[in-house]
């Protein structure tokens, strides 16, 4: 990551490593705990509460993001315990996560999910209706809207797609760009990363 902000341009310590540590038990976990990592994402609340409450309680400092799908019933326990939502990627979704966090005095980061490939099988904003949406979970809903987060198609060049995705933030008024995984953060980074999200990389592939 170093030498990939500084081949373009940038300072490393703008863009933060989000460790993927979805399917693996806390005694994976803690050794890049012991290491100073402190920011991870998991993908499934249930998981997260299995096992991150209890790390948490352990390791100070510990920043949790869910990069996963949220369903509306899950809400209450991920404000509960994640620190930053990424998944925000529907209007319904906004509904419930402002109603949530009224009643718990809580103030998350949240970032919008960009179907950034138009494809059907992934979750996200269309990217023409982007920016009205983050529009609306501001002024409608009051939510703290800070980046936009995709995952772009796995057979085709990324480039184009993250740098739609930074144009579309900075159309938004956005700073945060949460792009890039094992195979792509190189170019992610090139083109703006703020967050790339690690797994295989640090943990090894899942089985």
């Amino acid at each position: 990551m170093r030498r990939a902000a500084a081949r373009f341009g940038d300072a490393s310590d703008k863009v933060k490593l989000v460790a993927v540590s979805k399917t693996f038990p806390g005694e994976d976990i803690s050794p890049l705990l012991e290491a100073g990592q402190r920011v991870f994402g998991e993908n499934r609340v249930q998981e997260a509460v299995g096992k991150w409450p209890q790390l948490k309680a352990r390791y100070d400092g510990v920043e949790l993001h869910l990069i996963g799908p949220l369903q509306t019933n899950k809400v209450r326990e991920a404000v509960g315990l994640f620190d930053v939502i990424e998944t925000l990627d529907r209007e319904k979704l906004a509904r419930v996560l402002a109603k949530e966090l009224s009643g718990t005095g809580k103030n998350i980061d949240l970032f919008v999910q960009v179907n950034i490939g138009l494809e059907p099988q992934k979750s996200g904003i269309a990217p023409d209706e982007a920016t009205a949406f983050v529009k609306r979970c501001r002024d409608e809903h009051g939510l703290n809207i800070t980046g936009l987060m995709c995952i772009p198609p796995a057979d085709e060049a990324p480039g184009p797609y993250f740098a739609r995705l930074a144009g579309l933030a900075k159309d938004a008024g956005l700073e945060k760009l949460s792009m890039g995984m094992s195979a792509d953060y190189e170019t992610a980074i090139a083109m703006g990363a703020t967050h790339v999200r690690l797994g295989s990389a640090l943990f090894g592939s899942r089985g």
